[in-house]
């Protein structure tokens, strides 16, 4: 087990990172804590995902940053070795075609460190959300993304 210096919080990993003081408040709060080379592709993914949902609430939510329009649209997070986009379970399986480069579960799309962020689809995915929770207003009903307005 790992001990924290600060908080003296145990961990199964070495190094594990988290959030030992106050938990950031905000997007760019959460940003500026992580570790630097990893801070140019958040504020990438912020600003890319803030374009095309200007009218969401920015908050955190399960210590992530979210966007927010009554319900979740979408969430990202940073890791060790990638970027957690979290557009939920619908989202994925509409986009499965075009996330065969990336590991995928339930509502998670993992963006490896080592690769370029894929910006344009990102964009659709979250302009995709923003759609889905304006048609479906909270329902969680089937919508396929030919039925999208975006």
């Amino acid at each position: 087990m790992w001990q924290c210096p600060n908080c003296k919080r145990e961990f199964k990993v070495a190094e594990q990172h988290h959030f030992c003081t106050i938990p950031p408040k905000t997007i760019e709060d959460y940003i500026a804590v992580q570790p630097d080379g990893i801070q140019p592709r958040l504020k990438e993914l912020y600003a890319a995902i803030k374009a095309v949902l200007p009218d969401a609430t920015e908050k955190i939510a399960y210590q992530m940053p979210t966007f927010w329009h009554g319900r979740n649209l979408i969430h990202f997070a940073a890791f060790k070795h990638h970027i957690g986009l979290y557009p939920g379970s619908e989202a994925t399986g509409v986009f499965a075609d075009k996330l065969t480069a990336y590991k995928t579960s339930k509502g998670t799309i993992q963006f490896p460190h080592k690769d370029p962020l894929p910006l344009e689809l990102i964009t659709e995915i979250a302009e995709w959300c923003g759609a889905y929770n304006a048609v479906t207003k909270g329902r969680t009903a089937a919508f396929g993304k030919e039925d999208s307005p975006a």
